[in-house]
């Protein structure tokens, strides 16, 4: 049977197809018409390379597998050959969901799709909606964060390539799981990047972080486009993918009239109306502007039509509650409003005023009525948060586990949409660092050398773990006998309790930006939705509270009792409370001594 192969390069001149995982067989192509080239012939054992002007092969920038690495042939994959058994699911909506997010090689020793199916158990136990799995994009080596993948339509052969993720998605929405996968389309790696060799998908006019910048407006900016519009439509029809997390969606410079995202956001809603799932897009941005997630409008008005974006500032301020880490982009997350502002009523502390770590005037305000809580993410903790730290410290390894169950408490009960990243739960004993396994050493030592400089300006020093070293990986691998241990199980019996009433109490399911009030004094903290009532002590001393008669205490981690109107709570502890309607005024309850 004939195999179509065509690619596009438009500035070429001869494009052939080698085929074979010799690559011996070449076969010319020909024009296709706007740039293209095409190949009708039989596919041998699959293996297949293009070579342009004579040049090296290289991989088809749209392949599906890398059997090989990034540097080797592509091998056909065909979508239809796996058989799904999800056809009754239905999907799942941004609201009222709770995410997790896990890193495939780092989740289990075995470090494939396969390993992460047998904990899938463990997340329907604990109680959450969503799966959130970083990128999985062929990358170069094998272990790595992801975020330097050079073959965007490609699944990572290591941790099973692109059988291994169907087996995962399908086990997933087989337990009532959703799954989402991280993306970057802002950059792609430096090692195995052929796609400038095949056309003009980057350009000089805008530049990123990473260097230059995605071409998305430019000469021949219609077919980069397009290449990531298809890639989408693959995660989400190809492989049943339920949603995509967009990767620092600032450096996607777009002057077009119609930005990228608001394309992307119009392909997943069609794709969600013509499938009957949900598909949802989240974005992370650094720009703390709501018109990313707000509506979009007729005629050009109104925002880009994602379903939701990141909140690092909600982050920022539980982090630096629970740790007194001040240093860096943290130190504005010390202003006594930020808690109340963050907490209760947006989920940007900067929305139009003066950030000193940026040395200006930062973000838009949010309106409730067209942008609600539920469409910001927020967390405790994520991979950038903890493996951008020097040794990669996780919350309960800074603060303890007592402070690590308040921020649980607090983010759980937020306006927000939780985030978790894996391990969370049960406070793991293992940090998460960076790790990478690049085979250029003048790479490696440059990213030796640029940790350290970013590190030192953060003031943090002492020996930082050497990303190409092997044990790296390992010391950031879950220990899942970390359960076995009576206080983890406790910590996790916590996140799981707290999950549940999410979703049985109303104030805490549809929790709304401005409905909630926040009162401190020292330690003692309380925060009030609705009937609902947070308590907590940061403190290492006990502390008391006075709330209304008839007050019913629902939960609570470590030493926390009510007896009549007062509340007692012991050192890092936190209660979570119901009060009687008729007691409800507008005051908040009084911390007394």
């Amino acid at each position: 049977m004939l195999h179509r192969y065509s690619v596009w390069a438009p500035e070429a001149e001869r494009v052939d197809v080698h085929l074979g995982a010799d690559a011996s067989r070449i076969e010319p192509m020909s024009p296709d018409g706007n740039g293209w080239w095409a190949l009708d012939v039989e596919p041998g054992d699959g293996r297949y390379a293009f070579s342009l002007d004579g040049g090296d092969p290289r991989p088809d920038p749209r392949g599906r597998r890398l059997p090989d690495g990034v540097h080797a042939a592509s091998a056909l994959v065909d979508p239809a050959r796996f058989v799904w058994t999800d056809g009754d699911w239905k999907g799942r909506s941004l609201r009222g969901s709770v995410i997790y997010e896990l890193h495939v090689g780092t989740f289990t020793e075995a470090r494939t799709f396969d390993g992460a199916i047998e904990r899938l158990d463990h997340l329907v136990e604990l109680g959450v909606d969503v799966v959130e799995l970083m990128p999985v994009a062929s990358f170069p080596g094998r272990n790595g964060w992801g975020y330097d993948g050079v073959s965007l339509f490609s699944v990572h052969e290591p941790y099973g390539g692109p059988d291994g993720l169907n087996r995962f998605v399908d086990a997933a929405h087989a337990r009532g799981l959703a799954v989402w996968l991280d993306v970057v389309y802002n950059h792609l790696g430096p090692v195995g990047n052929y796609l400038p060799q095949f056309g003009p998908y980057f350009t000089d006019r805008h530049q990123t972080p990473w260097g230059v910048a995605v071409n998305l407006d430019g000469p021949g900016s219609d077919e980069v486009r397009a290449y990531f519009t298809d890639n989408v439509r693959q995660w989400f029809l190809d492989y049943h993918l339920d949603g995509l997390r967009l990767d620092a969606v600032h450096a996607l410079h777009d002057e077009s009239a119609t930005h990228l995202l608001e394309e992307l956001a119009k392909l997943a809603e069609d794709i969600g109306e013509a499938t009957g799932i949900p598909r949802v897009l989240v974005a992370e941005s650094d720009r703390n502007d709501p018109r990313t997630v707000a509506p979009r409008g007729v005629g050009g008005a109104g925002g880009q039509g994602l379903d939701g974006q990141w909140a690092d500032d909600v982050h920022h301020m539980l982090h630096v509650l629970l740790t007194g880490e001040t240093q860096g982009y943290y130190a504005d997350f010390a202003d006594p409003q930020a808690l109340p502002k963050t907490l209760t009523h947006s989920p940007f502390f900067h929305d139009g005023t003066f950030s000193t770590f940026r040395e200006r005037r930062h973000g838009r305000p949010v309106e409730p009525h067209v942008t609600p809580g539920w469409r910001f993410v927020a967390s405790l903790q994520t991979h950038d948060q903890i493996g951008n730290r020097a040794t990669g410290e996780r919350v309960g390894q800074l603060a303890g586990r007592g402070r690590a169950a308040i921020g649980a408490a607090l983010l759980l009960t937020s306006p927000y949409t939780p985030m978790l990243f894996m391990g969370e739960e049960f406070d793991a004993s293992t940090p998460w660092q960076y790790f990478t396994d690049h085979s250029e050493e003048w790479l490696a030592e440059s990213i030796r050398e640029g940790r350290q400089a970013e590190f030192a300006e953060h003031g943090w020093s002492g020996n930082v773990p050497d990303p190409q070293d092997p044990g790296t990986v390992e010391t950031s691998t879950l220990n899942w006998a970390d359960l076995d241990d009576p206080g983890r199980r406790e910590l996790f019996d916590w996140y799981r309790t707290l999950l549940r009433l999410r979703k049985l109490i109303g104030p805490i399911r549809d929790a709304e930006l401005g409905e909630g009030a926040v009162a401190r004094e020292g330690d003692l903290l309380l925060v009030r939705r609705g009937l609902l009532e947070v308590l907590a002590n940061l403190g290492a001393e006990p502390g008391r509270l006075t709330v209304p008669d008839g007050s019913e205490l629902l939960v609570g981690y470590g030493q926390v009792g009510l007896t009549g109107s007062t509340v007692e709570l012991g050192p890092h502890s936190v209660g979570l409370l119901r009060a009687p309607l008729p007691e409800i005024t507008g005051e908040l309850p009084r911390i007394t001594d």
